[in-house]
């Protein structure tokens, strides 16, 4: 028999048996109040999900997803949040919504190109055990992925293979009957697709959306649940690199609630929330990490306003082979915390703190010491940067870092690299040996300087042979001295965890050499 639990904040109410009298004039009773529809009914054997989705970037899904977090967290749901694609920013921000109530939830990102269609669904299934609903933001437009040619990589393609129906959002400015040819068209593109809704945003007036649901009777099946005026006061603060991460300027209480007011105040989520189907996302079999019967490492990752880019799996997979993360802050930290076999430097923005990096001689000197003793160390995108000898800002002004590679960073004003990448190792690394192939996503303004040839870069080898989208590129991609790796390519240690196994491996063998064991 299955079990309702009816959630009235600020505290859930008793547990209620399917088809009682009590049951039913609950239902009839809350069915009946306010708009915002504060009460949730839901069977403890399934769960609701939904993905949210655009017409394309910039169309405002991530301010609508979240306040659908916020939304729904205030009505007493447990909410886990996801990302699909390879962004690390609005994670972030998921995940900070989540804690301002009270919920441990962290976002993690979904990618139907860098990862396989087990490990998305096993990862989805794994995360959303005890959750109410969960909620998935989508990346660009819903059709957009890897290339023009599949679905690859998309958010169409992931609602697919999760089983998630699709809210949409769609910029209306400018428009009216136009807006419901353009949704006919997502609506009719794969038939494989479910919508729940469609959300119109930056809309002129209610007037406006009365417009836009005329437009779409007797052309559109799905409902449209409201429409949300421009609001600049809830947007989330941006640069040229992109948002503002969570790091730097997190979410105040106040947006937040805000964040959830306008939700609730310009759409139906009370009727959303009823329109999704209970669905069954019942955790698969695991299967168990490769353990090995041996001591633990200590795995030192900088966490900063600087170094905040990270895919939450990639730290759950190096500790599934028997590492402990230990957190420390390159900025604020006079030295590295004791006793550790390894370092994990991340990317972010450390042109943003490049002074504060520089000054911190101490912390530089440590990290440059270890390397040279034989500590592995892997850098990604920021994390390489530091590595490097110094980083420019765009004024020209140069700031100097650890020194480990013999590189010179700078910031330029255009986009320097941006795309999916398959990696293969052409040497032996402390990530794996030659020949090991991994996935993941670049993105950065910064590059190594023009007039430095990392073809011949002194004792750095060039150990990655890349892949992006058009095919292998000449272009350098992963340095290696001694046991330190540094690239600009996030890796996904989902597409092969075996990278992770070796790095701890590696990790380990340095520990015993430390202790002399």
């Amino acid at each position: 028999m299955l079990c309702y639990q009816l959630i009235f904040p600020p505290s859930p109410c008793p547990s209620l048996r399917e088809g009682s009298l009590k049951e039913t004039a609950l239902r009839l009773f809350f069915n009946c109040i306010t708009p915002k529809g504060l009460f949730f009914l839901k069977s403890e054997d399934n769960i609701k999900g939904i993905l949210i989705a655009g017409t394309g970037s910039g169309c405002g899904k991530t301010t609508v997803s979240l306040g659908l977090i916020a939304a729904f967290a205030r009505r007493g749901l447990r909410v886990v949040p996801f990302k699909v694609g390879p962004d690390f920013i609005d994670p972030g921000h998921h995940t900070s919504v989540c804690k301002a109530f009270g919920q441990k939830s962290v976002s993690r990102n979904l990618d139907g190109w860098m990862l396989s269609k087990d490990y998305n669904i096993r990862c989805f299934r794994k995360h959303t055990r005890t959750a109410d609903i969960a909620v998935v933001e989508g990346v660009m437009g819903l059709f957009d992925g890897y290339d023009g040619k599949s679905e690859a990589g998309s958010a169409a393609q992931m609602a697919k293979w999760l089983g998630l129906p699709v809210l949409l959002i769609t910029g209306a400015s400018g428009m009216a009957r136009s807006a419901a040819a353009l949704v006919q068209g997502f609506e009719r593109f794969d038939a494989d697709l479910h919508f729940a809704a469609v959300l119109f945003n930056y809309i002129g007036s209610p007037r406006h959306l009365t417009y836009l649901k005329e437009a779409m009777e007797g052309h559109v099946s799905m409902p449209c649940i409201g429409g949300m005026i421009r609001d600049a006061e809830v947007g989330i603060p941006e640069r040229h690199l992109g948002l503002v991460t969570s790091q730097e300027q997190a979410l105040s209480a106040d947006r937040v609630e805000k964040l959830a007011d306008i939700v609730e105040s310009h759409m139906d989520v009370g009727q959303l929330l009823a329109g999704l189907p209970d669905m069954d996302f019942s955790p698969l079999p695991e299967i168990r990490a490769e353990t090995e019967k041996k001591n633990t490492v200590r795995i030192g990752v900088a966490w900063d306003r600087a170094f905040c880019f990270y895919y939450r799996d990639n730290l759950d997979i190096l500790s599934s082979f028997g590492a402990e993360p230990v957190f420390f802050s390159p900025i604020t930290d006079s030295t590295l915390p004791e006793n550790l076999d390894g370092l994990y430097l991340g990317g972010g923005y450390p042109e943003l703190s490049a002074a504060s990096l520089s000054e911190n001689a101490r912390m530089r000197d440590d990290i440059r010491g270890m390397s040279e003793k034989g500590m592995p160390v892997y850098a990604e995108c920021g994390g390489f940067m530091y590595l490097c000898e110094e980083i420019s800002d765009t004024e020209g002004k140069t700031y100097p870092m650890t020194g480990i590679f013999p590189f010179r960073t700078a910031m330029f004003p255009r986009l320097r690299a941006l795309g999916y990448r398959e990696i293969r190792l052409k040497s032996d690394t402390v990530l794996g040996t030659s020949g090991l192939r991994m996935r993941g996503h670049e993105f950065h303004y910064s590059g190594i300087r023009d007039n430095e040839d990392t073809g011949n870069a002194g004792q750095a080898e060039n150990v990655y042979i890349v892949s992006d989208r058009a095919g292998q590129t000449d272009k350098a991609g992963g340095f290696q001295t001694r046991r330190t790796l540094g690239s600009y390519i996030h890796l996904h240690f989902g597409s092969e965890p075996a990278a992770a196994r070796h790095f701890v491996r590696t990790c380990r063998e340095y520990q015993q050499e430390r202790i002399g064991t």
